[in-house]
């Protein structure tokens, strides 16, 4: 038995950069890693904060505030998501280009970490002053993006059209068309087939190498979603249609329960007609924090991060948290989760899926040579299998859960990496 983390603060105190580089610390130790690249890779590169104003419709102006930061570029431009929520903020833009930075690595494609955010509910936006709002922070950011600088991708809250926006300013501004400025951008204008169910392919390829790897297998598992975005959603019918019993999915509003199996291509329809899960017919609402403590052989949390606490974990009774969403889970829980036999397959390899398929139509759009989906798909089972195995043998190897297995693969490599190219000058 391996021992137990300190957590160098309490984890009432810890904000998501806190226990990003809580996690650094715990894999600093296990790869005895230079004391030089540990206080490189504590801080982020660059950061920007801006604050602009919007013309809204109803005659006034607002003033909002976004951010865009580069964690470290060694092994290539930056690339990550950008997310429109109203809790965004600069320590949690901070913690999410810091996991990109990882998973890149991880997955092993030439990328550094970035993230970017504006503090904003796009759910009471109207489309104008979010499109306006959109080119407003492009602009603003501008002198951070490119193609072989930073690449932004969508994240919470943000999606394709929002992607295609930002590629036409970025566009304008520079005078001719740069489709390879952002990814996760419509096919019309040079996004990549497989794009959009990537993140959630990912996690069900990840979720089955693992079941696979402890003897068991999807094909009638008990599933618990929680969120039912673009990467929820997505888990949930590959779950479904890979022969799961998928039990229990929430929203933002809410959660529905069917103790025998949701049918999600209903439960899809339904949410796009009506806006939400609740109400779904064939199932029961149940509390939504209640969906994370359920009995089932999977769960998988594809929400916020921070989901899964001290004051939970005891709680939860799944065999294998997949975690689809960026740190769910706080580092007291993993240590919770350990000692409860629970096998966490953390965020920088279960949720890579979207930033592999992000790098495909990258180079699809430098190339302008596009492929189908199921090369796509392909690619992508094959870099995720590749990556899964990688980290399972480094748990192996150094007698260790596969969070810190995947941080000793992912900071090992940028490491080796900082290395090889030295301190300029």
């Amino acid at each position: 038995m391996t021992s137990q983390p300190v957590l160098s603060k309490p984890i009432e105190s810890m904000n998501s950069f806190d226990i990003a580089r809580q996690q650094l610390a715990i894999v600093a130790d296990k790869l005895n890693l230079n004391h030089d690249v540990h206080e490189m890779l504590k801080h982020p590169k660059r950061e920007l904060t801006v604050n602009f104003p919007v013309s809204m419709e109803n005659g006034t102006v607002k003033m909002f505030t976004g951010y865009r930061v580069h964690h470290n570029l060694t092994r290539g431009p930056a690339k990550g998501g950008i997310r429109f929520h109203p809790e965004t903020s600069l320590d949690e833009v901070r913690a999410l280009a810091f996991w990109m930075t990882v998973k890149c690595a991880v997955v092993n494609i030439p990328f550094g970490g970035a993230k970017g955010g504006v503090v904003c509910d796009p759910a009471v936006l109207t489309r104008p002053e979010l499109e306006d709002l959109t080119r407003r922070y492009t602009t603003e950011i501008a002198i951070m993006l490119g193609p072989d600088e930073d690449i932004p991708a969508p994240d919470v809250g943000t999606n394709g059209q929002i992607m295609a926006w930002i590629m036409d300013t970025y566009s304008m501004l520079k005078g001719h068309t740069v489709p390879a400025v952002v990814t996760g951008k419509p096919l019309a204008i040079g996004g990549s087939e497989g794009r959009i169910e990537a993140t959630g392919r990912g996690v069900v390829t990840v979720a089955r190498e693992a079941l696979q790897a402890a003897g068991a297998k999807i094909s009638g598992s008990s599933v618990a979603v929680q969120g039912f975005g673009n990467v929820g959603s997505v888990a949930a019918l590959l779950f479904h249609r890979a022969g799961a019993k998928v039990v229990a999915v929430s929203d933002v509003q809410g959660a529905v329960l069917n103790k025998r199996g949701l049918d999600i291509d209903a439960l899809l329809a339904y949410s796009k007609r009506t806006g939400s899960l609740v109400g779904f017919p064939e199932s029961e609402p149940m509390p939504a924090d209640a969906l994370l403590t359920l009995p089932v052989d999977v769960l998988v949390p594809a929400a916020l991060q921070n989901q899964i606490t001290a004051q939970n974990a005891a709680a939860v009774r799944a065999r294998f948290v997949i975690e689809g969403a960026n740190g769910p889970t706080t580092p007291q829980a993993d240590i919770i989760l350990r000692g409860n036999d629970v096998t966490v397959v953390p965020d920088v390899v279960a949720n890579a899926g979207g930033v592999t398929v992000s790098y495909f139509e990258w180079v699809q759009g430098l190339q302008s040579f596009f492929w189908t989906e199921a090369e796509v798909n392909a690619k992508l089972e094959q870099i995720m299998v590749r990556a899964f195995a990688q980290v399972q043998e480094a748990a192996k190897e150094h007698r260790c859960d596969l969070r810190t297995a995947a941080y000793i693969v992912g900071v090992g490599r940028v490491a080796e990496a900082i290395s090889a190219r030295g301190i300029y000058p």
